[in-house]
Order: C-alpha cells, then sequence, then structure tokens
C-alpha cells in the first residue's frame, strides 16, 4: 500500500511540475516563434508553439528527482541516460532541422545505450514462428530494430490535436501499473513519472491546442514508451507459469500496447511504396487524416483512436492464457478489418459529400441539363491523400 501511494505522490508531482512550466514554454517560445505555421501538411489554423515535450521531460525529470531515490534507479541508469539522448537529438531538430542519416545516428547512439548496455532487450521469441533464445548478436539487432520501430512509428502519429499524448497517456498508465504490480518499482516509477507529465501536457494540447509537443516531446515519448514495451516483455516473459497477471503471448502483448503507432506507420509505408514514393514521404493518409475529412473533430478522432488501442488490449487481456500463435492473428485482423472499413467509409463519405456541391463549370447542372446531383461521383482514396487543403 506505501508503495502504491507513493507511485499517486511521483503522478501528482509529474503534473503538477508539467501544468506549472508549460505555460512559462509557451510565452518564451511564442516570443521566439518557434512552432508550426499553417499551411501544406498542417491541420491546424493558425501558429502554434513546439517543442511542448519539454515540459513533460522536465516533469517527469523532477518526478524522478524527488522520489525516484527510493528505488533501485541504477538498474536503469542507462535508460535514463538515453531519454536523455533521445530528447537531446529532438530539441536540436525541432531548432534546426537535422538531416535523416544525423537524427538516424542519434537514435542509434541511444538504442545501442539501452540494447548494449542496459540489456533491455528481447532475448527470446518463446515458440513464436518456431523460434526460441535468440544469439546474443541476434537479439541485439532485433531488439535495435524493434526499439527504431516503435520510437518512429509513435513519432509519426503525432500530428493532431491531443492524439499522440493521449495515446502515450494510456501505455505508460498501463505499463506503470504492471509494473508496481510486479514488483518492478524502477520502471514503475518512470512509467508513472512520464503519465504525469503527459497529463499535464495534455491540458495545454487538447483541441484547440495551444501547444504541440514536436519531435522534442514525440521522439522522447515514443523511445521511452517503446524501452519500457521491450523492458515489460521480458519481465513478463521471466514470470513463472501460473503467476499473476502472466501473459501467455509475449509478443502479442507488447504489440498491442503500441497497436495503433506500428498499424499507422505500416498502413502509410505501405501506401507511398505501392504509389512509388519512398516511404518517409510526407502526404495526408494517415489514420486520422482519413477520420479528419469524415468530419469529426480533433477531440472526436483522438478519443475514437484512444478507445481502439484499449479496445485491442482488452482482447489481449481476455486471450492472455492464449498463445501468440493464436492471439496474435486475432488482433491483427481486428486491426486489419477496423482499417479497411474505415477506407470504405471515408470513400462513401466523400462521395457523398462531392455530390452535394454544385459543378462550378456548368454552374450546377451536366451537359444534358439534369442536376449534377444524379451524376455519380467517381472519387477513390488516392484522390484526396494529398491535397494541400487543411482539414480542421
Amino acid at each position: 500500500m506505501f508503495y502504491f501511494m507513493l507511485f499517486l505522490f511521483v503522478i501528482l508531482t509529474s503534473l503538477a511540475v508539467g501544468f506549472l512550466v508549460m505555460p512559462i514554454i509557451i510565452k518564451v517560445l511564442w516570443r521566439a516563434k518557434i512552432g508550426d505555421q499553417p499551411g501544406g501538411r498542417k491541420i491546424h489554423k493558425k501558429f502554434v508553439p513546439s517543442m511542448g515535450g519539454i515540459g513533460f521531460f522536465v516533469a517527469a525529470s523532477a518526478a524522478m528527482a524527488i522520489w525516484g531515490w527510493q528505488f533501485p534507479l541504477p538498474d536503469i541508469r542507462y535508460l535514463l541516460g538515453a531519454i536523455g539522448l533521445m530528447f537531446i537529438v529532438g530539441l536540436r531538430d525541432d531548432l534546426v532541422e537535422l538531416k535523416a542519416s544525423r537524427k538516424l545516428l542519434g537514435q542509434l547512439v541511444a538504442v545501442a545505450m539501452v540494447v548494449v548496455m542496459g540489456d533491455i532487450r528481447i532475448r527470446d521469441l518463446h515458440g513464436f514462428l518456431g523460434i526460441g533464445e535468440l544469439h546474443l548478436f541476434v537479439s541485439y539487432g532485433f531488439s535495435a530494430f524493434v526499439l527504431l520501430a516503435l520510437t518512429n512509428a509513435f513519432n509519426l502519429i503525432d500530428g493532431l490535436d491531443g492524439l499522440a499524448g493521449s495515446t502515450g497517456l494510456v501505455v505508460s498508465g498501463l505499463l506503470g501499473t504492471w509494473f508496481a504490480f510486479q514488483g518492478l518499482e524502477s520502471y514503475a516509477v518512470l512509467s508513472f513519472s512520464f503519465f504525469g507529465g503527459i497529463l499535464g501536457f495534455l491540458i495545454f494540447n487538447w483541441h484547440p491546442a495551444k501547444i504541440f509537443m514536436g519531435d522534442t516531446g514525440s521522439l522522447t515519448l515514443g523511445f521511452t514508451l517503446g524501452a519500457l514495451v521491450v523492458a515489460f516483455m521480458e519481465s513478463n516473459a521471466a514470470l513463472p507459469e501460473g503467476a499473476s497477471w502472466r501473459f501467455s503471448p509475449v509478443f502479442s502483448s507488447g504489440i498491442a500496447l503500441m497497436i495503433y503507432p506500428l498499424y499507422d506507420m505500416a498502413r502509410v509505408f505501405t501506401r507511398r511504396i505501392l504509389r512509388g514514393q519512398g516511404p518517409m514521404t510526407p502526404d495526408k493518409s494517415h489514420v486520422h487524416h482519413f477520420l479528419m475529412r469524415m468530419g469529426l473533430k480533433h477531440n472526436q478522432v483522438a478519443l475514437i483512436l484512444v478507445f481502439v488501442q484499449i479496445l485491442i488490449v482488452g482482447s489481449v487481456i481476455l486471450m492472455k492464457d492464449l498463445s501468440d500463435h493464436i492471439v496474435l492473428p486475432v488482433i491483427s485482423a481486428i486491426t486489419l478489418g477496423l482499417g479497411f472499413r474505415l477506407d470504405k467509409i471515408a470513400v462513401k463519405y466523400v462521395k457523398k459529400k462531392v455530390s452535394k456541391e454544385p459543378n462550378i463549370l456548368s454552374n450546377g447542372k451536366n451537359s444534358n441539363g439534369s442536376k449534377k446531383g444524379n451524376q455519380k461521383s467517381k472519387v477513390s482514396i488516392k484522390d484526396f491523400e494529398n491535397t494541400p487543403i487543411n482539414y480542421n
């Protein structure tokens, strides 16, 4: 009971610090004109300061400094150092844009600190796809790939008021609770420190946002959550059979926690490659863009996507005694099915909207004199993926 009360104070401390420093950061960024201007791919209509990640990083650091000394933090010293390095990479990219190669190099150093020095890595696939324990260097390589994928997948969803923050809030809260329940206090205090900081940030990032988290926040938060997910997978696998809240589908439980960022990244990369573009080519084919085109508001989109995330995690909890060979296909089918349904609804909505608009060239009539509404509109997903129009 003592530790659970202490974790509550960790959250409250981080929340309070974040709530107090965020207005200062907003004012400083406004005066320095550091932020995002509207236009192009941006879906906001006025200048909004970015680099809000400074706020929740400071808040989480303060909570860790005040309360973390009671826990075996040397166990995660390399993780803490890597989080600090990733924060600097994001901060540098927001202030003066980094080349992709230099940005990746910074990420690789942080990942190496966690995987190699911190020994937070995936050691075993536990029979998934017939694979058991991994060779040391295979484990290093695979873990680094997973951590990079999780970091950048989270970075990609930061395009809507409250979306990345809400997703991070759910993941950090679930992980913190699980770590606390299993007696892994150092990971728990780190999770709850970020939970409180994100909550303080969301007060100012909820629609209409007064500040964005920027790469300073999305890279730092994505990397932190990714490392904690890997730590969760290995800690969960190390539990004895029959232990409370042990998840038999080790791999699937980790994927479920970050299912939305991973799905969105796979989705946009696939679409871009099929169009003959590079996977990192910017466009408006993210899930949140499609939901916005259906007439939903920022807060509605954020709540819907977070609800889907919780739904997937809930389904894994219900199947926690089954194997990855069953659980992973189930959650993959649910996710792909929802994504396919979204595409159909989005296209149907746009067709309906276009059919009601007047034909400018023919003054609302077709060449045969009939009303335009009688003519079927030919609209596909590709027709509005790269539009420069702001959808707010």
